[in-house]
């Protein structure tokens, strides 16, 4: 059995990771910290485990942890894991960090998004990016995962197979996303995020300046071979949870069918379990994903403008963050990535 602790294990993404380790058949929880619950049970912080799992959740204890457990999973504010990753590396750990600490691989772009200088720039060049549909083998070898941003879960799984095959024009890609209201954060007490000020409400955030970008471009620009940069807006809306991204680019030459697209699409997917392309005029909901580690594309070209719109859905706290998560764990310990994290969507 792979013994596995979190740390934050009360936030919403640390609670989804509680709930989807206490089921998984290889694994036993043997740590759970919480600052805000230490001395209680999980399920004072968790109602929905209780009669499920009863376990103490505990202070932050590196002693305790590197003692009880083969692999963490740092559930933390950004500038938390790059203190401490090292101490557990150094112990034999493995790590999965649902942070930003790791995800960029330049230091001073880092600093420049998230106004905090890095602590340890070594380990950005040992951590592996974790979306495992493109880096699955890196991934089965890496001691070190920087887990994606929910953002960027479902703009990279959108654009990855076109982008892949050089079909769009890099300088065209413009983003629309939206994001339901947990992705915010379970402590997030702003005034904006009351549920008066959110219900029967959008709005957009972060226009031009969101900390997802530079991740986006990243990625993009290694699928590209060239440096690649986007117009990403998000949005939030009055839903609980569940991202969907609508990406526009135009397509390098003319005559193509959606037809064609999807089938591009699928080859590119054939191997990964939980992306569904969907068949011609069928369009992803956040509902059809919810709960789920499931992503949903459909493509469609526009004739008129010779653009490609894509549309992909994926539930922000799982395919976005823990669910994934959970997928790189298994992957690291030679598992089925789909041992654990194999469920539906939950409906309606």
């Amino acid at each position: 059995m792979i013994r596995a602790g979190i740390i934050g294990a009360s936030g919403y993404g640390g609670g989804e990771l509680v709930r989807i380790l206490a089921a998984h058949p290889q694994v036993e929880l043997t740590y759970l910290s919480s600052e805000t619950y230490k001395g209680r049970d999980i399920g004072d912080a968790l109602p929905n485990m209780r009669g499920f799992l009863c376990m103490e959740c505990e202070g932050y204890a590196p002693d305790k942890a590197i003692e009880r457990c083969d692999v963490l999973f740092f559930a933390q504010h950004n500038g938390w894991a790059m203190n401490e990753a090292a101490r557990y590396l150094d112990a034999g750990l493995k790590i999965v960090d649902l942070g930003a600490d790791f995800r960029l691989r330049d230091a001073e772009a880092y600093r420049e998004w998230y106004k905090l200088e890095h602590t340890s720039p070594h380990l950005i060049e040992e951590a592996v990016y974790g979306l495992p549909e493109l880096y699955r083998e890196q991934i089965r070898d890496a001691r070190l995962i920087a887990n994606p941003g929910c953002y960027v879960t479902s703009t990279l799984l959108a654009l990855a197979p076109v982008m892949k095959a050089y079909v769009i024009d890099p300088e065209t890609i413009i983003i629309d996303a939206m994001s339901g209201f947990s992705g915010v954060g379970r402590s997030k007490f702003a005034l904006q995020n009351h549920f008066p000020e959110v219900n029967e409400s959008a709005r957009a955030y972060g226009v031009a300046s969101h900390r997802h970008t530079p991740e986006i471009e990243q990625e993009l620009s290694v699928l590209a071979g060239a440096p690649v940069m986007v117009s990403f807006t998000p949005h939030v809306i009055p839903i609980t949870r569940g991202i969907l991204a609508t990406v526009y680019g135009s397509i390098v030459g003319r005559g193509f069918s959606t037809k064609e697209f999807i089938q591009v699409y699928r080859e590119f997917y054939n191997d990964s379990p939980f992306v569904q392309v969907m068949d011609e005029g069928e369009y992803p909901t956040t509902k059809s994903v919810a709960g789920s580690n499931y992503c949903r594309i459909a493509v469609k070209v526009d004739e008129r403008t010779n653009r490609i719109v894509i549309i992909s859905a994926i539930d922000n706290l799982i395919k976005g963050m823990s669910g994934q998560a959970v997928q790189n764990m298994n992957l690291m310990y030679g598992l089925d990535e789909r041992t654990g994290i194999v469920l539906p969507g939950m409906y309606p």
